[in-house]
């Protein structure tokens, strides 16, 4: 499959969505801004795609990512270049763009069998986790981070 193929509207994606619960299939979802991917950001995909058939990751639009108020600059890269890396991750069956600040309104429409977050998040401070069959918090691989990573490409250790 070619990766860019994996890049899915959210229209195309309800209809999958559809086909995979025909099917029986476990859908696992999971969301971030994946600006630079690192091997923390690698480490939580595995565990995400180990909770069910599929993973779907939603990835911040440009504008949602500048609401978060991250740091000035970010995304460091746009929107498509994040979704082609994470796309052709063995581990991810398809990549949905969303434009708010939290995944709520897609999760409300697609409603995930799992929904997957990093250990930096708890089950109550996430709005959405009520549109998914189950919330599972996997521990991060520590010393990661964007923000991190930026700061000492930028000698700020």
């Amino acid at each position: 499959m070619n990766s860019s193929s994996k890049i899915v509207p959210l229209k195309k994606l309800l209809t999958l969505r559809e086909l995979w619960r025909f099917e029986g299939r476990a859908v696992v979802f999971t969301n971030g801004v994946f600006d630079i991917l690192h091997a923390g950001h690698v480490k939580v995909l595995e565990k995400a795609r180990a909770q069910g058939d599929l993973l779907v990751v939603g990835v911040n639009t440009d504008s949602s990512v500048r609401l978060l108020e991250k740091a000035p600059g970010r995304p460091i890269n746009k929107w498509r270049d994040r979704a082609e890396v994470l796309a052709a991750l063995s581990c991810v069956d398809a990549v949905v763009a969303f434009g708010e600040q939290t995944p709520e309104k897609l999760m409300s429409r697609l409603r995930p069998d799992v929904q997957v977050k990093g250990g930096d998040y708890k089950p109550k401070d996430l709005p959405e986790a009520k549109y998914a069959g189950k919330v599972v918090i996997v521990s991060l691989k520590q010393g990661y981070s964007t923000t991190g990573l930026i700061k000492r490409l930028q000698g700020k250790r």
